[in-house]
């Protein structure tokens, strides 16, 4: 009887003091937390031996190290965007005191032919400005994940007329600026898969975007190229025979190539972010949306676009598949 009692009194003490353990772990992980809601970044800690705890302690760790990483995350992103709506304000700001300040020369001009000439600069101000509303608009769509081409709406049509006919609307600029674009397709009747206002879309925004930021001449080929999955540059070797899940494929590619500036710093794997501009001075007419416009339309239409830059020579590449 006396050995029970002692055993009894020995296990409510053990009890007690692994109660008390666990209440002090409890106290000190509370105290921590406390200092986590102050702002702290520290990383919570238990000496206790419980596994309990210890998984405990390390799951809440996981949770906390998401919660910094994503709350880091969203203040970036909130930083470009805000970031972003400036520059955009700005751009959309600068064709539009540009057109009110010549409309107001005309106005006060006596000179009939310098008027005509205040207007239509005003006219060229405000077309500038239209083409960014339309563009942010389209924007507005395309991050919209319901937007999706309507059934039938992808057709084939042939390229070259299309493309010819965009750069046609440019004439008065490549005139401008004395240079010709050059045009190489393998056969004029060749023909994709596509909806026709996207592919026009897409054609104006690189032309424009060519015509911004470039220093000299447009190219534009076709070809067929063979096209390997996104992730295969982990891989050593692309034989299919070790890697089965390389299988290439050929795909049609419609390439635009001109020249930009020595000192331009372009960024191929940003180029066709929101609102991205490889010129910090911002002083050219543009909204930064046009070369993300064309990676939507061409994801929506089942193709990819992809960017390289090479001795000066900015390189997009419009990807089909055959």
């Amino acid at each position: 009887m006396c050995v029970l009692f002692i055993l009894s009194v020995t296990a409510c003490a053990l009890l007690a003091l692994f109660y008390i353990r666990l209440c002090l772990d409890i106290h000190s992980l509370c105290g921590q937390l406390d200092e986590i809601a102050r702002g702290s970044h520290l990383e919570l800690a238990v000496n206790s031996r419980q596994r309990v705890l210890l998984v405990l302690c390390q799951k809440m760790n996981q949770v906390l190290a998401a919660k910094d990483t994503s709350h880091f995350r969203y203040d970036k992103a909130e930083k470009q965007l805000k970031q972003s709506i400036t520059n955009l304000a700005h751009d959309i700001r600068t064709p539009l005191t540009g057109a009110s300040g010549y409309i107001q020369l005309a106005r006060e001009c006596q000179n009939s032919d310098k008027k005509d000439h205040y207007l239509e600069i005003a006219s060229i101000r405000l077309i500038e400005l239209e083409d960014m509303l339309e563009k942010l608009f389209l924007y507005t769509k395309l991050t919209n994940e319901e937007f999706v081409f309507s059934e039938g709406s992808l057709k084939k049509i042939q390229v070259f007329p299309l493309l010819e006919s965009c750069l046609l609307s440019f004439y008065t600029e490549f005139e401008e600026k004395g240079v010709s674009p050059e045009v190489s397709f393998s056969s004029e009747s060749f023909c994709i898969l596509a909806e026709e206002d996207a592919l026009k879309r897409i054609f104006m925004n690189l032309i424009q975007n060519a015509l911004i930021h470039g220093t000299g001449g447009l190219t534009i080929s076709q070809r067929e190229i063979v096209s390997y999955p996104p992730n295969s540059a982990q891989y050593s070797c692309r034989n299919t025979a070790c890697h089965p899940e390389l299988s290439s494929q050929k795909v049609s590619g419609i390439i635009f190539e001109n020249p930009v500036q020595a000192d331009c710093t372009l960024d191929p794997a940003r180029i066709f972010d929101r609102f991205y501009k490889a010129d910090p001075a911002r002083g050219k007419s543009s909204s930064g949306l046009g070369l993300f416009i064309v990676q939507e339309l061409m994801k929506k239409m089942g193709g990819d676009v992809k960017a390289e830059f090479h001795d000066h020579i900015l390189r997009i590449i419009l990807l089909f598949s055959i």
